[in-house]
């Protein structure tokens, strides 16, 4: 790495983020280089943001169209990109929602809290959340939060979360009382360690909002836009949230959230409300559009279940093999690998090998891989990892 581009990093950015001792300077596809022109296979591009890979190429003229027309406008104005995208979402959610814009998940899951409490009759402003789950790091996607490490030095936490066990009904109707207004989970925990539903948990949550007049939210930022193979991971269950929220991998690795509400509850979230600057920016629903366009003429919401399947047929035969792999869960393009010893000696011995991986919840190996990525590809990572797991 380049001892110039070190330096600037420890003099003039906090470091509030673990780095590794590489510079990135351009990617295709699954592929990046870094300034020492090292090839490295990147499983986890953009921290599942790159759902297409890197710089691909409808995304990349898609953006260098919009530049040169208009980058950003204040959202007093109206512009024919950001109504597209609203249209193409809602027709996709198959109920008809509306959207508001912003720029990341913590702000998408902000605006639906929000929403939850202006369609809380008054005093009902408490919302369920799960153990384990990740809904970002501003302070009430925070306190939604329910992983302890997150808060600490930060405390006190924002009141009104009950956290409860993810997959346990019975504790999540204990914890709704008098004074709630909404659940909210994430259909496929991710950074809590790509943790499944069981069978009739969301289903059972739809009950309960039913029974006791609760909004729920789905926290589809990780989950959503193809990723498991269907535009949002809830359809694989029987079950239509209220809300949803977006990020990651809505624009092709452009920075882009939504909150996508029924037209009920989004009627709350009235001007003054609620705002982002850059929200809904041309630029951002061009990105966002172009992705969209991309996987539907690809069919790769098909093949984001064919690179699933691939995996998992590797990643069991690796399991047969390796006493401390536990257990490996797969739902599309959203892939964990849970260990007994710890997986961050893993991620590092990878990255020698030029394989980029991630580990969450200290022992899951976490890959978020493209929807681009070809069979050649994965094996070629497989057999990496496979050889890293088999001198452990």
């Amino acid at each position: 790495m380049n001892p110039a581009t070190l330096d600037q990093y420890q003099r003039f950015v906090i470091p509030n983020y673990t780095r590794y001792p590489i510079c990135l300077v351009r990617g295709e596809g699954s592929i990046v280089w870094d300034d020492e022109d090292n090839r490295y296979l990147d499983f986890f591009p953009g921290w599942g943001c790159n759902l297409l890979g890197h710089c691909p190429p409808p995304v990349v003229a898609a953006v260098r169209d919009q530049v040169g027309r208009l980058i950003h406008v204040p959202n007093t104005w109206h512009t024919e990109p950001q109504g597209r995208l609203a249209q193409a979402l809602s027709e996709r959610t198959g109920w008809n929602g509306q959207c508001f814009f912003c720029s990341s998940g913590t702000e998408a899951n902000e605006a639906a809290i929000k929403v939850a409490r202006l369609n809380g009759k008054p005093g009902r402003y408490k919302i369920v959340t799960m153990l384990n789950s990740f809904h970002g790091r501003t302070y009430g996607a925070l306190s939604a939060t329910a992983q302890p490490k997150y808060h600490q030095g930060l405390e006190p936490m924002l009141a009104g979360f009950a956290c409860v066990p993810f997959g346990d009904l019975d504790a999540a109707s204990g914890a709704i009382d008098s004074e709630t207004c909404a659940i909210l989970v994430e259909p496929i925990q991710g950074e809590g360690g790509i943790n499944l539903p069981p069978a009739g948990y969301l289903e059972g949550l739809r009950e309960l909002a039913d029974r006791h007049k609760l909004m729920l939210i789905f926290d589809e930022v990780q989950a959503g836009m193809g990723r498991t193979g269907r535009w949002f991971s809830y359809e694989h269950w029987n079950v239509r949230p209220d809300a949803i929220t977006l990020a990651k991998a809505l624009a092709g690795g452009v920075a882009c959230g939504a909150l996508i509400a029924k037209p009920d509850f989004a009627a709350q979230l009235r001007p003054g409300t609620h705002a982002a600057t850059f929200g809904g920016n041309p630029l951002a629903c061009a990105a966002a559009l172009a992705t969209m366009q991309t996987m539907e003429a690809g069919d790769l919401l098909a093949r984001a279940i064919a690179i699933g399947e691939r995996f998992r047929l590797s990643l069991e035969h690796m399991r047969s093999r390796c006493p401390f792999i536990r257990e490996v869960r797969v739902k599309g393009c959203m892939i964990g690998v849970e260990l007994s010893i710890e997986g961050g000696p893993i991620v590092q011995k990878c990255l020698e090998r030029r394989l980029l991986i991630n580990c969450t919840h200290g022992v899951v190996l976490r890959l978020l891989p493209a929807l681009t990525l070809t069979d050649a590809q994965i094996d070629e990572g497989c057999e990496i990892l496979n050889a890293v797991l088999s001198n452990q």
